[in-house]
């Protein structure tokens, strides 16, 4: 590790008077011009979901694979580096990802860091020209989704949020039934998602960095009331966020409840928690219904309808399926499936949700 550290520092020496804005002449490089056939990712923040979902599910894709990390915590590189084969020229910091603008090995940087920080990598990382991956949700508040969409224009890069549910084949054939409805026009949404968790300590109990029941699970039922619906929601009807362990909970909600209401009177009702397990997503028409339960599971989702038909594809592994997904969409030179707008537009609702909970009142979205 000594030359590791011997190259960061020269890396920090050479980048301490860079304006974080590179050149635009940096996203001229075609993608895959270190593997045409592939596209190169490089893992930004290694906590629980980049090396317990991301990383091994990198060794499963055709169309992309793990071609660097950067950290903001130096002692985890050698254990990476073991484990994946990484030389020591697609290894970076928060201080030195800047330059991965000359790394040709590098396509795509997907930022994997605590919400409260998305906004900020999301920026640093479509300046090095290379496009951006976003973990959900997209980040803190509008103006931080705003100001990452625009980075991403202005350096020419395009960006993804990693909603991996809308490309799991059960979910996609859920969502067809918005313009194909099977039992005719839908009448209520249920989206229930949440799991029963402990602990007290970490960036999921911080207000600043995005923790809290509505932001860490309740994107998940956002997101999928507008999928199933292929709407989006005016108002939201009444709200309430509320801990049962305030001792845990200190600055960040439990569980969250909340009423959404479309432009015709159809409502939607959320439910998501830290503190209890729950995982739902049903649409109830006017002669039927349809559900998935678990909506959002990592090891599997199952659904059914009323009239029996079972929605029970098998996928490999979910987070393989969105990669190689957004990867071959880069290579083929198409639109990402899941486009930054619509990681904006859940934050809106989110925003919105929290107003209502804090005021007690109907909050126009």
């Amino acid at each position: 590790m000594k030359s590791l550290n011997r190259r960061q520092f020269i890396h920090r020496s050479a980048l301490s008077f860079m304006s974080l804005w590179l050149p635009l002449a940096c996203t001229s490089r075609s993608i895959g011009s270190k593997n045409p056939n592939k596209i190169g990712v490089a893992l930004l923040g290694l906590g629980s979901y980049a090396g317990g979902q991301l990383a091994p599910a990198l060794q499963m894709t055709k169309h992309c694979y793990l071609a660097g990390i950067v950290t903001g915590t130096p002692a985890k590189i050698p254990r990476w580096q073991r484990k994946y084969g990484i030389p020591d020229e697609h290894v970076y910091t928060y201080d030195t990802m800047a330059d991965i603008a000359n790394d040709d090995a590098i396509d795509v940087i997907y930022v994997v860091t605590p919400t409260g920080t998305h906004a900020r990598f999301a920026i640093e990382a479509a300046a090095t020209g290379k496009h951006v991956w976003c973990e959900k949700p997209m980040a803190m508040n509008v103006a931080e989704c705003q100001s990452m969409i625009d980075a991403c224009r202005k350096n020419k890069v395009q960006m993804t949020i990693g909603y991996r549910m809308q490309h799991e084949p059960n979910t996609r054939t859920l969502m067809s039934y918005a313009d194909n409805p099977p039992f005719g026009a839908i009448t209520r949404v249920d989206a229930q998602a949440g799991y029963a968790g402990g602990g007290g300590t970490g960036w999921r109990f911080e207000k600043e960095m995005g923790g809290g029941a509505l932001y860490d699970m309740g994107v998940y039922t956002v997101n999928g009331i507008r999928y199933t619906t292929d709407r989006y929601p005016t108002r939201v009807l009444s709200a309430r966020q509320y801990t049962n362990r305030p001792e845990l909970f200190k600055e960040v909600d439990e569980t969250t409840e909340y009423v959404l209401e479309f432009s015709d009177g159809l409502k939607a009702y959320g439910k998501t928690s830290v503190g209890e397990s729950m995982n739902l997503l049903k649409a109830t028409c006017e002669e039927g219904w349809y559900q998935l339960s678990p909506m959002q599971s990592y090891s599997g989702v199952e659904g059914e309808r009323s009239d029996g038909v079972k929605l029970n594809k098998k996928v490999r592994d979910q987070q393989a399926r969105q990669m190689d997904d957004d990867a071959l969409a880069l290579l083929e030179g198409r639109d990402l499936l899941v486009p930054p707008e619509d990681g904006l537009k859940d934050i809106r609702i989110i925003e919105a949700i929290t107003e209502s909970a804090a005021e007690g009142q109907v909050v126009t979205i």
